[in-house]
């Protein structure tokens, strides 16, 4: 039976000596008969041990120290709705077969992997690779759907949002309390981080406290659920998620039942005085939830596989110092290293998910190699210690490790609880380690992932399209057959046939530039569709007028760029260039006159062979953050050839937008267009101030001036069109006196 029992032993001699406290969380099952075991399954026996040394998690009685990986599978393209456990099951063999199988030669023994796995799989990677899973429920962190409405910040304080998260651990825990594989439960992450949710009681306290206050209400829900898994499940430790020391004092009052304090850290190299701040605050054993040290020099704009490396032997020394029996604290029992592949899809989520950005989105002072003050240098997109090659047709991938697996991997050659580990030998097991002898094993690795991806320029796409027409009727004017001068559309009458090729080429030259072209090259083009607009019929014969009569040109535009894309994302700016490509407005970044235009047209744009839109934009870091220039001949559908500049900042409680367009020169004749007079340049700029309060947004604006470009020489309005004789002429504009 379950039970918390109190012994005296001696963990050298086996001899009685000094109390120790032996927190059971298993059960101790005796021998069942052969039928039975062949239906139910064993359990393993999950133990925290705490004595005078310190603190151990013990399974099937021996010491374990969690040495794991923050793990999930997201195929490159894909973002955060894809659902790796919805794929086919040998899908999900295969590619577990890839990653645990590197995981375990590393001397992995543990995955952290949220709420979404079922317990088949669980005890799938238990049961064939010996790797258990830390299961790991958000807690509303981001967001709750109660009553059918989806809330992005939970209130905790709300008893209705309280009761759906508790409903959803309890069903859970119902779920996989006896799945053999299954470490622990691990609660929210960072959630103290997300504390943005007001109510009545804490909208007119200063900000410290009112997140205080929010703190506490959260805490409290996580004691709650603490106690109800204890009540469901006392056979697997709990521990949370939080980040870093934030609240200790809170989570000590709140969370009694808390069996093990997880934490998301990064300092750099060092944890500091963690492990004693914990000790003395809370008084529970210290698992990692999350640390690491990203690949990315956003300094040099490199990948860095030697510094990652100096960073997780770094931070894996003092996990290993600070287990139990090196005469320190002894609180520490491993970690959950962030994280094990790169994630493509983290800085864009929804866009760019074919690209590994190089974008910096936060500063961290603690790792000095790349930081310097006033920019950013965490990268999201280059955390992981395996980084990953493209994707088959079932969605599966080779993984490529880095000199941080390579250097785990000997990291874990200590068996940090074996006879003769003290602290001597644990330091001088990490000194004889060399993060630059990690970059060169690492280096094959690489070789291979380049050569796999063709790192410059390579097809990366092909599309063929066939299509057949057949035109006929009766009381049509459309002849049987074509005549031989100067034919009508349709043609003729009958069967004819389109081939349309396709062909992308990619190029990266560099990790943080890219450009794709698209060519379209023309086959058979039909003359008989009733319908003459589309793309292709830019290659139909036209005949031509010379002093020899009529010659016939065919073979015309069969070549023909379809679109076209680049992008370089520097230290100080990002710019993408695009031809029919297409770009958003700025809408939702104070444009708010709708100057800039948004241009994703489709195949819409092929019916006119338009070549909308084609420019730049400018995204200005840095000292120039804020700042924004598109450029372009048209940038989107039947514009003039114009500059539009914005820039945007906060002057006190006002966020606020400036923008100036410039027309350069009306729109060539080449131009497709929809309006029927064409748009004179002009000049524009604008001013939008927006504050919230309270919840409420206000927004105000206005046109700073708007003027046409000045009258021709003539003395004409820029909108008279001059027509020719037999044509009518259009006059908008007045003529001087």
């Amino acid at each position: 039976m379950n039970s918390i029992r109190h012994q005296t032993c001696s963990l050298a001699t086996g001899l009685p000596t000094a109390p120790a406290l032996f927190l059971v969380l298993a059960s101790a099952v005796s021998p069942a008969p052969a039928s039975a075991q062949d239906t139910t399954p064993r359990m393993p026996v999950i133990e925290l041990v705490t004595d005078g040394s310190g603190t151990r998690l013990r399974v099937d009685g021996e010491d374990m120290m969690v040495q794991g990986v923050n793990w999930d599978y997201f195929p490159i393209g894909t973002t955060y709705n894809y659902s790796f456990w919805t794929e086919p099951d040998h899908i999900i063999e295969a590619a577990l077969e890839r990653e645990m199988s590197l995981l375990k030669a590393m001397g992995g023994n543990a995955i952290r992997t949220y709420v979404g796995i079922t317990p088949k799989w669980v005890r799938h990677i238990y049961e064939r690779y010996g790797i258990f899973t830390i299961l790991n429920h958000a807690m509303g962190r981001y967001g709750v759907t109660v009553g059918g409405v989806f809330s992005a910040n939970t209130d905790y304080s709300d008893p209705r949002a309280r009761a759906q998260v508790m409903a959803e651990i309890e069903e859970m825990v119902n779920d996989f309390k006896d799945t053999p594989g299954l470490l622990m439960w691990l609660l929210g992450n960072e959630n103290n981080y997300g504390l943005a949710w007001s109510s009545a009681e804490t909208e007119d306290l200063p900000e410290g406290e009112a997140n205080a206050v929010r703190a506490r209400h959260m805490y409290s829900l996580f004691g709650d659920v603490a106690r109800s898994i204890k009540e469901m499940d006392p056979t697997h430790p709990i521990a949370m998620a939080n980040g870093d020391l934030q609240y200790l004092e809170i989570i000590a009052e709140e969370v009694p039942d808390l069996d093990v304090f997880g934490t998301n850290v990064y300092r750099g190299i060092s944890f500091g005085q963690l492990f004693q701040e914990v000790h003395d605050k809370l008084d529970r054993p210290v698992m990692f939830t999350e640390f690491g040290a990203d690949v990315w020099n956003a300094k040099d704009m490199r990948e860095d596989q030697v510094t990652q490396a100096k960073y997780l032997i770094g931070q894996w020394r003092e996990i290993y110092e600070q287990s139990a029996g090196k005469d320190l604290v002894g609180n520490s029992i491993g970690g959950l290293t962030f994280q094990w592949s790169d994630g493509w899809w983290k800085f864009g989520q929804e866009s760019r998910l074919d690209i590994q950005d190089t974008n910096a989105s936060w500063a961290n002072g603690g790792y000095v190699e790349d930081f310097v003050e006033g920019r950013n240098n965490m990268n999201e997109e280059w955390w992981g210690i395996v980084a990953k090659g493209s994707p088959d047709h079932n969605r599966l991938y080779e993984l490529y490790p880095r000199a941080a697996y390579y250097a785990l991997q000997q990291a874990y050659t200590l068996d940090p609880y074996a006879p003769g580990t003290d602290l001597a030998a644990v330091r001088d097991h990490f000194a004889a380690m060399q993060p630059a002898e990690m970059g060169l094993r690492a280096l094959g690795d690489r070789a291979a992932l380049l050569a796999m991806a063709r790192d410059r320029v390579h097809l990366s796409g092909v599309r063929i399209e066939l299509e057949t027409f057949s035109t006929g009727g009766s009381l049509v004017s459309t002849p049987e057959e074509a005549p031989e001068r100067n034919p009508a559309y349709p043609s003729f009458r009958g069967f004819d046939k389109m081939q349309s090729f396709y062909a992308d080429l990619t190029a990266q030259p560099v990790k943080n530039m890219l450009a794709t072209v698209s060519f379209n090259i023309l086959g058979d083009v039909p003359t008989n569709p009733i319908d003459e607009i589309f793309y292709e019929n830019r290659g139909r014969p036209r005949n031509v007028r010379t002093d020899g009569g009529d010659v016939a040109l065919h073979d015309i535009e069969r070549l023909k760029v379809y679109n076209a894309n680049v992008s370089w994302d520097d230290v100080w700016f990002n710019l993408q260039g695009f031809y029919r490509t297409g770009h958003y407005h700025w809408g939702y970044e104070g444009d708010f006159f709708g100057l800039y235009q948004e241009a994703n047209y489709g195949p819409n744009i092929d019916l006119y062979n338009g070549v909308a839109p084609v420019g730049m934009e400018f995204t200005g870091k840095l000292g120039l953050n804020g700042l924004k220039v598109a450029i372009g001949p048209e940038l989107w559908w039947g514009a003039n050839p114009a500059m539009l500049a914005k820039y945007q900042t906060a002057l006190g409680p006002l966020e606020t937008t400036a923008i100036f367009q410039e027309d350069l020169a009306a729109a060539g004749k080449a131009a497709a267009s929809s309006f029927a007079i064409p748009l004179p340049p002009t000049r524009k700029a604008t001013l939008h101030l927006a504050a919230t309060s309270g919840g409420a947004t206000f927004e105000v604006g206005g046109p700073l001036r708007g003027a046409r470009q000045p009258r021709d020489p003539r003395g004409r309005d820029p909108r008279h069109l001059r027509s020719d004789p037999g044509h009518v002429d259009v006059q908008l504009g007045q003529r001087r006196a």
